[in-house]
C-alpha cells in the first residue's frame, strides 16, 4: 500500500454539544485534506469522539441514563454535526469502540511490561472539572487555583503513573534540533520549549480506580483502575491505523499488521492551542516510548470570541453553527470562517463581518463574476466557448501558484486571500473591457471573443481553487460551465481548459444577495 497523508482533529470531549470551536476546527482541516486531495496526494481525514471520564459519567448520571446510552445518543447528534459540516473525513472514532481500547490496552500492556509504569500512591490536589491532579505551581498568587479548574479538593490516592522525565531533553532536541516534533506556528512552538526548558516533567498519573470512576478503559495489567482520560484519548490518533494493521502503528504495540492495510502513521494533528501540551508533551513522549514515530506536525489553532468576548452559553454569548448555515448556507459558513481566521492566532467572529463579508466577497466578488461572465457568453455567443485567448492568463496563473503553495503550507486563509486575487483581476476587467459594449460593434467581435473566453475561463480556474474551502459552490460553478465531475484536483488551474466551441450550461446565483436590514 502506498503512504497517505493522515490528518487528524482533536476528538471532542462528549458532555455537551458542538459550538463554533468545533466547527472551525473541522472545516479547516477537511479544506488541508481537500487540497492534499487536490495535489494528488492520497489522504485519511479522520474526527470522532472522546467519551470516556468523571464528567461524561456525571452528565449520564444526572439524566438518569447508563454512560453507554448517553455517549450513544450524543454521539449521533455530533456525527450529524459533522455531516452537516460537509466533511470529507474517512472515519469517526469513538472511544468507547472495541478497536480503540485493544489498541490503548496494547499500549498500555506494553509500556508496563517494559517497567515504563509503576504503581505509588499520591497527595494532592485534584480539579474533578478537568480531571487532573494540580501542584502548587497550578496556584495563582493569591494561593487560590485557576477558576477554570472548579472545585480543586485533597485527595490520597494510588495510583499507576507514567514518568516523563527521561524523555525531556529528548524531546527538546526533537523540537529544536532535529525537527523530529513540528509545531506551528512557531510562537507555539517556542511556548511548548519554554515549558520544557523551565519546568521539570512530572510523573504523569495513567490511571483512576475504579471505585470513584468507572466509566473509562480497564488497565490490562489492574482490573480495579481504568486509564486516565486523557491517556485514553490521545491513543485514537494510532487507534485506527493500528486497528487497520498499519505495520507503523500496530508493529510496535505487537498488534496484527496487514500487508493491504494503508500506511498512515504518523498523522498531521489539528488541535485548539488549549490542549497543546498534552499534544506536544505527552503524546510524543507516550509514543517514544511505545516505539511508535512522533506525529507528523502539529498544528494548534487559536480560540473564537464573538462580539469581543468570551463565548459562553452562561450568558448567552454563541454561535450556533448549524443555525448559520441554515440561514446562509454551509459555503458561507465555510468560507468565513476560513477567511475570518488563520490557523494560530484567536479570532472575533461577528454576525456584521459575517454578513459584510457574505455580500461584498461572495455575493458581489465571486457569484457577481460567475453569474455574468455565464450570461454574457449565453447572451452573445449562444453559450458556446471561443477560441483560447491570453488575457487573464499571467493573473491566473500567479494567483493559482500562490494559492497551491499557501495549502501546502497550511495557509488556509492566505490561499483565500490569493484567490480573491483573481477573483477582483476577473470584476476589474469586466469594468476595463466593457463587453456589453463590445457587443454593439461587429468590428470588435474578435476582441469580444478573448474578453469572454477569459472570464469564463477564469471562473473555472477559481472552481479548482476554492474547491477545498467551498465544493459545494466550486462544484455549482464546474456544472454551470457545462463540465462534469468536481474540480478537485488543482492541476486542472492550468490556464486554456475550456475547449473552443465547448458550451456552457444555465448560469444561476451562487449567493443570493440578502437584505441585510432583515438579518
Amino acid at each position: 500500500m502506498s503512504e497517505r497523508f493522515y490528518i487528524t482533529t482533536a476528538i471532542d470531549y462528549l458532555n455537551g454539544l458542538p459550538h463554533l470551536g468545533h466547527a472551525y476546527e473541522k472545516v479547516i482541516t477537511d479544506v488541508i485534506a481537500r487540497s492534499r486531495r487536490a495535489m494528488g496526494e492520497s489522504v485519511f481525514y479522520l474526527t470522532g469522539l472522546d467519551e470516556h471520564g468523571q464528567k461524561v459519567q456525571q452528565a449520564a448520571a444526572a439524566e438518569g441514563k447508563e454512560p453507554q446510552a448517553y455517549c450513544d445518543e450524543l454521539s449521533a447528534v455530533w456525527r450529524a454535526a459533522a455531516g452537516r459540516l460537509g466533511l470529507s473525513n474517512d472515519d469517526f472514532i469513538r472511544t468507547t469502540e472495541s478497536r480503540h481500547r485493544q489498541v490503548v490496552q496494547a499500549m498500555l500492556a506494553k509500556l508496563y511490561g517494559e517497567g515504563r509504569i509503576y504503581r505509588s500512591t499520591y497527595e494532592g490536589w485534584y480539579s474533578t472539572k478537568e480531571e487532573t491532579f494540580l501542584t502548587d505551581k497550578d496556584r495563582l498568587p493569591d494561593g487560590t487555583f485557576p477558576a477554570h479548574y472548579g472545585e480543586v479538593t485533597r485527595l490520597s490516592e494510588t495510583n499507576y503513573f507514567f514518568p516523563l522525565k527521561p524523555y525531556q531533553a529528548w524531546l527538546i532536541d526533537a523540537i529544536e534540533t532535529t525537527g523530529e516534533l513540528r509545531i506551528y506556528p512557531e510562537y507555539r512552538r517556542n511556548e511548548v520549549l519554554g515549558f520544557l526548558k523551565n519546568e521539570v516533567l512530572e510523573d504523569l498519573c495513567i490511571s483512576r480506580p475504579k471505585a470513584r470512576l468507572s466509566w473509562g478503559i480497564p488497565l490490562p495489567f489492574d482490573p480495579d483502575y481504568v486509564t486516565y482520560v486523557w491517556f485514553d484519548a490521545l491513543t485514537n490518533y494510532v487507534s485506527v491505523p493500528a486497528s487497520l494493521g498499519d505495520k507503523a502503528a500496530a508493529g510496535p504495540l505487537n498488534l496484527p499488521v496487514r500487508a493491504e492495510a494503508p500506511l498512515l502513521w504518523p498523522a498531521v494533528h489539528v488541535l485548539g492551542k488549549d490542549i497543546l501540551k498534552f499534544h506536544a508533551v505527552f503524546w510524543p513522549i507516550m509514543l517514544k516510548a511505545s516505539g511508535l514515530a512522533v506525529p507528523r506536525q502539529i498544528l494548534a489553532h487559536g480560540w473564537w470570541q464573538k462580539d469581543g468576548e468570551k463565548l459562553s452559553k452562561t450568558t448567552g454569548n454563541v454561535v450556533d453553527p448549524i443555525a448559520v448555515i441554515d440561514e446562509w448556507g454551509l459555503d458561507a459558513f465555510r468560507y468565513y470562517v476560513t477567511r475570518e481566521l488563520d490557523i494560530g492566532p484567536d479570532g472575533n467572529w461577528t454576525n456584521a463581518g459575517f454578513q459584510a463579508r457574505y455580500q461584498a466577497e461572495l455575493a458581489n466578488g465571486l457569484g457577481n463574476l460567475v453569474n455574468r461572465s455565464l450570461k454574457m457568453l449565453v447572451s452573445y455567443r449562444a453559450g458556446r466557448v471561443p477560441a483560447v485567448s491570453r488575457d487573464l492568463e499571467p493573473d491566473a496563473t500567479r494567483a493559482a501558484a500562490a494559492a497551491v503553495q499557501a495549502y501546502r503550507e497550511f495557509g488556509t486563509q492566505r490561499a483565500l486571500v490569493e484567490t480573491w486575487e483573481l477573483v477582483t483581476r476577473a470584476n476589474r476587467f469586466v469594468e476595463e473591457t466593457a463587453p456589453f459594449k463590445l457587443a454593439k460593434d461587429p468590428t470588435q467581435a474578435a476582441r469580444l471573443d478573448s474578453v469572454l473566453y477569459s472570464l469564463v475561463e477564469a471562473c473555472r480556474i477559481l472552481a479548482v481553487l476554492l474547491y477545498p474551502v467551498i465544493p459545494t459552490t466550486a462544484s455549482r460553478i464546474y456544472s454551470q460551465l457545462g463540465l462534469s465531475g468536481a474540480p478537485d484536483r488543482f492541476a486542472e488551474a492550468a490556464w486554456g481548459g475550456l475547449a473552443e466551441g465547448h458550451t456552457v450550461g444555465t448560469p444561476e446565483a451562487l449567493f443570493p444577495r440578502r437584505d441585510l436590514a432583515k438579518g
